[in-house]
């Protein structure tokens, strides 16, 4: 892990030029940038805070201010240079040249932390192939920028391994991880499938990073899993049979922590822990309750739920950590303001006897108004489908035809709706 010298450089912007939200203040994205730098084992030396209209096309920040980032770099002997802001190759070779130290940009710190977490071969994968899909167009001619020099962040892989820089090699070693990725991918939706086929109900865990989404899981489950007070310990997909209340059994899964305005090519290359949401009956949205900036998390996550086109999935919002709250008015408040909520705490375990319970009856609201359907009679394998997902009140076989009236889960009606007739 590293252990580099680190000047965080926290940059405002009007929200019309960034990706940021209007309701995150200087201060807030300084400290989340703080988070992030100690999650990926940075020593915080100094920091510099600064307001732009729009970022410059060459430097992204005016001379004057770089020269206060030079200074505080010769001061305090910093090593790397973060940015809380994603730059273009061209910005950061720019800063680089002009600072004289390797500089970093938002991406290629959650990276890096997303390098040191990943644990499966899959995540290993997925991490290395962001990595240098990122790295790529960093290569311009022969020469190599700083940030590839060395050792410490932007230049390990998962497990430590040196990236590559060669730009033959880089190509040809993306098209290998691509390959490997879709291999592991048919894997997953094999056992998606399955697990669709016994109709066993599927609940993903969503949330901001360091909400308590693995610690949930485990309290839940009872699983051994990381559950550290750090951002991302969760790339992975972990999936957990639980048995609710009411006897019916449910597969829990987890997901990668969100952040706000998440790079895009992030999202794309943690597909496989979003899939576990998107394949998901139904979404368990978990909110850290004490946090400061709780509304601009839940905002960050719908966003990126939005993008994945998950906006309009059932959920339960979860307010975990209650045990920090101290203040039983501002809980009642947060009930309300996310009503319908549950108010939790993963770590003690307070409130999750309830939230069991929602969870099934959540997922009962999930069967829908009786539906009639008609299909071959050679497609048994949709009859028994919709007998093991579903509840079916008639059946009528005529004329090579199946004819069936059921209540059906909100999945299986969607995948069926070419044999529905009118009631």
């Amino acid at each position: 892990m590293s252990t580099e010298r680190a000047i965080l450089v926290t940059v405002q912007l009007d929200p019309r030029f960034s990706k940021g939200s209007a309701s995150w203040s200087l201060e807030d994205e300084a400290q989340e940038l703080k988070e992030l730098a100690t999650s990926s084992g940075c020593r915080i030396v100094g920091e510099v805070l600064a307001r732009r209209h729009q970022p410059m096309a060459g430097t992204f920040l005016g001379s004057g201010k770089l020269e206060e980032i030079a200074q505080t770099v010769a001061q305090l002997q910093g090593q790397v240079v973060v940015f809380n802001q994603e730059l273009s190759p061209a910005q950061q070779r720019n800063i680089e040249e002009a600072l004289r130290v390797k500089t970093i940009d938002r991406t290629q710190l959650i990276l890096d932390i997303f390098a040191q977490r990943a644990k499966s071969q899959e995540g290993k994968i997925q991490v290395e192939l962001a990595q240098l899909q990122y790295l790529l167009p960093r290569l311009v001619g022969k020469g190599i920028m700083l940030s590839r020099l060395g050792g410490g962040i932007g230049t390990r892989g998962p497990g430590e391994q040196k990236l590559e820089l060669d730009r033959r090699r880089i190509r040809a070693r993306i098209g290998r991880l691509s390959d490997e990725l879709e291999k592991l991918g048919r894997r997953r939706q094999a056992i998606r499938q399955r697990r669709r086929e016994t109709e066993v109900p599927v609940v993903a865990l969503v949330g901001y990073t360091n909400a308590g989404k693995t610690t949930l899981l485990n309290r839940l489950t009872g699983a051994v899993g990381a559950a550290q007070n750090q951002l991302f310990t969760t790339l992975d997909p972990l999936a957990r049979r639980l048995r609710l209340p009411n006897g019916e059994t449910i597969v829990l899964t987890d997901t990668v922590g969100f952040l706000h305005h998440l790079p895009h090519g992030l999202i794309e290359a943690f597909k496989a822990t979003l899939e576990e949401a998107r394949d998901a009956d139904l979404l368990l949205h978990v909110l850290d309750a004490s946090h400061p900036m709780l509304s601009e998390h839940a905002k960050a996550v719908d966003d990126v739920l939005k993008e994945l086109k998950l906006r309009d999935k059932p959920n339960v919002v979860i307010l975990n950590k209650r045990d920090q709250l101290t203040d039983a008015l501002q809980l009642a408040a947060l009930e309300r303001a996310y009503d319908p909520a549950v108010a939790i705490s993963a770590k003690t375990g307070e409130g999750t006897d309830r939230l069991l319970t929602v969870i099934g009856a959540q997922l009962d609201l999930l069967l829908v108004e009786p539906t009639r359907l008609r299909m071959p009679a050679e497609r048994a394998d949709l009859v028994a489908s919709i007998y093991q997902s579903g509840q079916v009140l008639q059946r009528r076989d005529i004329d090579g035809m199946t004819e069936l009236v059921a209540r059906l889960p909100s999945k299986l009606k969607s995948d069926l709706s070419g044999y529905t007739i009118p009631a």
